[in-house]
């Protein structure tokens, strides 16, 4: 199994970030081949610390390969194309492997 976790930094608008996210991204993001599920949501700090992030995405597939194939894809283009129309700021993507 091989997830994918996308984190946002604190956008300027956090309303206008969150209505575009909502409506338009992630409908894009539903449609990568290969995802088996994703999930998102804000974190939150322990205390009174702001979290470094404003949002975290995580899709989850098969394998290394399956992850790979989406992001390269017609579909994961405009997934990855559509980021700076709601977090000029970019973000910041990882892979991990999980073990279970």
């Amino acid at each position: 199994m091989h997830k994918l976790l996308v984190l946002y930094p604190h956008p300027d608008d956090p309303q206008s970030f969150l209505d575009y996210y909502q409506k338009y991204h992630l409908p894009l993001a539903s449609r990568l081949p290969g995802l088996i599920c994703s999930s998102s949501g804000r974190p939150q700090g322990f205390g009174a610390d702001t979290p470094e992030y404003f949002l975290i995405f995580e899709a989850q597939f098969a394998n290394e390969k399956a992850l790979f194939g989406a992001l390269e894809s017609p579909e994961g283009r405009a997934v990855a194309a559509d980021v700076p129309n709601y977090s000029p700021k970019g973000a910041t993507l990882l892979r991990l492997q999980v073990r279970e």
